[in-house]
């Protein structure tokens, strides 16, 4: 998704002057080990062309995904403007795309980016460092918890500039008798070495 001057241009925003809302300490709210920060609004351009442009192409997605778990869900805009709307209506303005950083021993607890009642299925990550050479370790993670049985765990390798979309919250699997929900919860293994950065797209908005 990203050329590697285009992921040294983004995780340059941390310093840069591009506005950020909030700032968070992982561990001060057992969360994991790291800091994390949301951009304000108005988002860097290429962020919010990257979040308009994933919308674009998931919602389609997320609109079979709501026909096989919920129908009765209010079905999803085709425009993000609409969406992002639909979001500010329900109390929920704040922007919700952040960038994520790790040193050595960092991680980030198995969790879900749920801000509010409205939530979209599906966000995304782009890793910004070079796995064995800025980091070692630091594996992105992904756990399914099915009902009734043990939770299935997945690994997702990345290089540098490559994106991984995953479920927010559910995900419809079909079963012998038709589709069901799996939860789905996510996070990062402890980083063994070095420095990593993460850009993370979430496409509703934030209550607070």
């Amino acid at each position: 998704m990203l050329a590697p001057t285009e992921c040294s241009a983004v995780d340059a925003l941390w310093d840069g002057e591009c506005s950020f809302r909030k700032r968070v300490v992982m561990e001060r709210h057992g969360f994991g080990e790291g800091l994390y920060k949301y951009w304000s609004y108005p988002l860097p351009p290429g962020i919010a062309q990257l979040r308009h442009a994933l919308y674009a192409a998931l919602m389609p997605v997320a609109e079979t995904w709501r026909q096989r778990l919920d129908a009765a869900v209010q079905s999803y805009p085709a425009e993000y403007t609409d969406y992002l709307a639909r979001c500010h209506a329900a109390g929920q303005a704040l922007p919700t795309p952040l960038l994520l950083r790790y040193q050595t021993g960092g991680y980030n607890c198995m969790h879900q980016d749920l801000y509010g009642a409205e939530t979209f299925p599906l966000q995304a990550a782009i890793l910004l460092s070079r796995p064995q050479i800025d980091f070692t370790g630091g594996e992105f993670v992904l756990v399914e918890q099915r009902p009734r049985a043990q939770s299935k765990p997945q690994i997702v390798p990345l290089e540098q500039g490559e994106m991984v979309i995953f479920a927010v919250n559910h995900r419809p699997v079909r079963g012998t008798r038709g589709w069901y929900r799996v939860t789905m919860r996510h996070g990062v293994s402890p980083v063994r070495s070095g420095a990593r950065s993460t850009l993370g797209i979430i496409l509703h908005d934030a209550a607070s």
